[in-house]
């Protein structure tokens, strides 16, 4: 079984404000829109579960309180898939076909790629980690991370001056296709961001 990327455009303050909100109008929302997730999790996570872990729901209502959280660890995880709804309900799903599945050292191989195609400024790798809003606990899984819509204008900057350095030489970087392909992925969700303005990219891999 390979890995799975899901990645969302939004307005990044204003998703990590839902956290601790205290909404419940939000919460019965994503209750009602996301039910059968929430049931599927619950299913899948069922021995969990029954050793103390909250349930989907119980987790969710913590994220948009703001706790209280579990002070056992390895119940963290639960959490970080709380706050993915609340991102794919306010934001916009990007096409992720070049990443999921995905085994192994894929990420960091699309990363090489971008560095290759000029692009530093971003990581496809930094989804792997745990970059959750306070106050929600650690996790290793999912991972989550973000794509600021500084490091996005910064990334294509970089790319612009790294395509025109290539149409100048006429010597372009030798790339895998399937590398390329991905790459080019990348820089679709950064234009999608950079048209507006304090939308950036989050990105969750499980």
């Amino acid at each position: 079984m390979g890995s799975s990327l899901s990645v969302y455009l939004l307005d990044m303050a204003a998703t990590r404000a839902l956290v601790g909100s205290r909404n419940d109008q939000l919460l019965e929302v994503i209750r009602n829109s996301f039910s059968d997730d929430l049931a599927r999790d619950d299913d899948y996570f069922s021995h969990a579960i029954k050793e103390g872990a909250p349930t989907a729901y119980e987790a969710l209502h913590a994220v948009i309180n703001g706790g209280p959280f579990s002070e056992n660890q390895d119940h963290a995880f639960q959490y970080g898939y709380a706050y993915k709804p609340l991102c794919s309900l306010t934001g916009s799903s990007l096409d992720n076909n070049c990443f999921t599945p995905h085994r192994g050292d894929w990420l960091s191989v699309v990363d090489e790629g971008l560095k290759a195609l000029g692009v530093t400024a971003v990581s496809v790798e930094d989804f792997s980690y745990s970059d959750l809003p306070d106050p929600l606990p650690y996790t290793f899984i999912p991972g989550c991370g973000e794509w600021t819509p500084d490091h996005i204008a910064q990334a294509l900057e970089q790319f612009e001056a790294a395509k025109q350095a290539v149409d100048e030489s006429g010597q372009a970087p030798s790339l895998d296709p399937e590398v390329v392909e991905a790459a080019m992925q990348c820089l679709g969700w950064m234009r999608h961001a950079a048209g507006r303005p304090g939308f950036g990219v989050i990105g969750f891999r499980s």
